[in-house]
């Protein structure tokens, strides 16, 4: 079995990211805890509610209750990126062009490079953000679907209806998908048109036994896998249709143990799965075939992060036991 580097901390870890390969650590408490070598403590806010890694720099954009939007660097400087007193940001998302989108209440805010902000009003809250991987677009999901909004244009949005409450948002890798989580136990897809970013398609994607909290998408966009059942729920989106009409895998499955996180290897198709009870499997795609990588421990798996080189697994838990995984060294 490979070995672990445990991380004894206090309270909710919400997630979990590499910055080069450096773990960093997210405390509902809002602070952020740097393992290298040692636990450094960044103190960022005043109860965080929001942390992603952006894919676009080494740094971390998160959210908390004290209305701020910040950046924390590989360094663990910490910069503010934006400011909305006595408002909760619950939502961030990093896109291109160093665009930086958070939202409170029923606004999504997109802050560019150069200081400015646009501000998109919806009729309900925003309860997801995600950018397109293809030009500076922004979808925010809500109460029955999806806003589409172009950043740089003074467009109407493009809603994607679909009756129900989503929670989270993500597009697939090249685009051509977009998904969310919704309140009932299930997914809702839409195949977009390229072109006019339009539905061409819903996907439905239900029957789980709990809702889905954790998302993954695979190296290349084939696969999308999901938490929310005793097993790692694996989408195909090898076709043009996407999962339309096909089976899901069901991978690491465990007897009534819930899988609640998954992450995808960032080269290879293999899967990371944790569950309710702690314990991490890694599944490899092309045979099912499983490796231990951590026995169950405290509390239920919130968040998994691969190191760039694919050789570490950071985890977090919802009871603050957290760790580094060595996979090289099995």
């Amino acid at each position: 079995m490979p070995t672990v580097a445990p991380l004894d901390l206090d309270g909710h870890v919400l997630a979990v990211e590499f910055l080069g390969d450096v773990p960093f650590f997210a405390n509902a408490n809002g602070t952020f805890h740097r393992l290298e070598g040692s636990d450094k403590v960044i103190e960022a806010h005043q109860g965080m509610l929001a942390a992603i890694r952006d894919p676009y720099s080494e740094s971390l954009i998160s959210g908390g209750e004290d209305g701020k939007v910040l950046r924390i660097s590989a360094d663990g400087s910490v910069s503010e990126i934006a400011s909305a007193p006595r408002k909760w940001i619950s939502q961030v998302a990093a896109g291109p062009q160093g665009a930086v989108a958070y939202a409170y209440g029923k606004s999504t805010l997109v802050r560019l490079s150069d200081g400015t902000t646009k501000e998109f009003p919806e009729e309900r809250t925003v309860e997801g953000l995600a950018f397109a991987p293809k030009g500076l677009r922004i979808a925010a999901a809500r109460y029955n679907g999806v806003s589409l909004h172009w950043v740089g244009m003074s467009a109407k949005p493009v809603d994607l209806e679909w009756k129900g409450a989503h929670t989270g948002v993500t597009f697939s890798p090249d685009g051509n998908f977009l998904v969310t989580s919704m309140q009932e136990n299930a997914l809702h897809g839409w195949k977009l048109d390229v072109k006019s970013g339009a539905e061409a398609r819903h996907m439905r994607m239900t029957g789980y036994p709990a809702k889905v909290k954790s998302l993954s998408w695979s190296a290349k966009g084939k696969w999308l896998a999901s938490s929310g059942a005793p097993a790692a729920i694996v989408w195909p989106f090898q076709g043009k249709d996407g999962p339309m009409g096909k089976a899901p895998l069901e991978l690491g499955t465990r007897a009534n143990i819930m899988a609640t996180a998954v992450k995808f290897h960032p080269a290879e198709d293999i899967l990371a799965i944790g569950f309710i009870d702690g314990m991490i499997l890694a599944v490899r795609l092309a045979d099912s075939k499983e490796a231990l990588l951590r026995r169950p421990g405290k509390g239920a798996i919130t968040s998994m992060s691969w190191s760039r080189n694919g050789k570490l697994l950071a985890f977090a838990s919802e009871a603050g036991d957290c760790g580094v995984v060595d996979i090289a060294a099995d």
